[in-house]
């Protein structure tokens, strides 16, 4: 597969990860089909993006996370001019996990 087939396929991806109805499996599905670094790196996106959300600072972030500032500006500029994922993403997050970040 390329990247110009990349939208085309999403939604096996999409329809595996909403068939799944329990953290646990989430769990066992993630550590299956992604490798360490790549749950890190999903991970540490998100803590990311919560961080910014809630309006911190790339230095407070980069503290943290230990993001790099170009990471730290991608996730800015997907959560200002992307697709939406990551808001409606945080959105739905219980206010009690996104407290934690």
């Amino acid at each position: 597969m390329n990247y110009k087939d990349l939208d085309s396929q999403m939604g096996l991806i999409c329809d595996a990860i909403i068939s799944i109805n329990d953290k646990e499996t989430c769990e066992e599905f993630l550590k299956d089909i992604c490798t360490i670094n790549e749950l890190y790196s999903i991970i540490q996106r998100l803590q990311v993006a919560l961080m910014l959300y809630k309006n911190k600072t790339y230095q407070d972030i980069a503290k943290v996370t230990h993001a790099s500032t170009a990471t730290i500006s991608r996730v800015n500029r997907c959560l200002n001019y992307g697709d939406n994922g990551y808001r409606k993403v945080l959105d739905n997050l219980p206010e009690e996990i996104r407290e934690k970040y």
